[in-house]
């Protein structure tokens, strides 16, 4: 494999990571809505999840609002994490994908409330309308990005990056992209 294409995988794989990444959190963020919605007695209404837009979840009636709201970074930070534990346990090739998905969403939901805890918007603002406390979504912030990063530190090798780069597994680079097709589909069909 000559220095060109090694390149090309590299970064197919990094771009597609990303991407993956983002689509995929907001898909586990959102079932986080939807399950403490029905977990509280409250009704899904809609859910919006296209890869153009900032999804959402519309509840009615929400007997719960604080509880729906928290579901969804909770269950958008853990859900990933135990995936890439399982995947971890059992020696996947492929676990250092999920390793860097669930620090993605451990830092893209960390990094929501916490910023919106001093700039109410999204979740952040329906959670002070019901509880005006900031400190919570301060110290879910902070906990979970530093944990994101955690999870990120020494991936590198894995990604084709520093001294002692792995090679990149074409097999991994297409299975990322077919992932980025399955739910650009399945998001434009919600």
């Amino acid at each position: 494999m000559d220095q060109k294409q090694r390149t090309g995988d590299r970064a197919a794989l990094w771009i597609g990571i990303v991407v993956a990444s983002w689509l995929g959190m907001q898909v586990v963020h959102e079932c986080g809505h939807a399950l403490g919605a029905l977990a509280s007695g409250g009704r899904v209404t809609h859910v919006e999840l296209k890869p153009w837009t900032i999804s959402r979840t519309d509840v009615d009636p929400n007997p719960d609002p604080l509880f729906e709201r928290w579901a969804g970074p909770i269950f958008g930070s853990l859900a990933p994490l135990a995936g890439w534990i399982v995947a971890h346990i059992r020696q996947r090739s492929w676990a250092y994908l999920l390793r860097f998905y669930a620090g993605f969403c451990l830092i893209a939901n960390g990094a929501y409330l916490g910023i919106g805890a001093i700039w109410p918007v999204g979740d952040a603002a329906d959670i002070l309308r019901v509880q005006p406390a900031r400190w919570p979504l301060l110290a879910f912030g902070v906990t979970t990005v530093i944990a994101g990063f955690l999870l990120w530190h020494r991936l590198g090798p894995a990604f084709g990056i520093g001294r002692e780069r792995q090679p990149i597994s074409r097999a991994h680079v297409v299975g990322v992209w077919c992932t980025i097709g399955a739910m650009i589909v399945l998001e434009c069909l919600s």
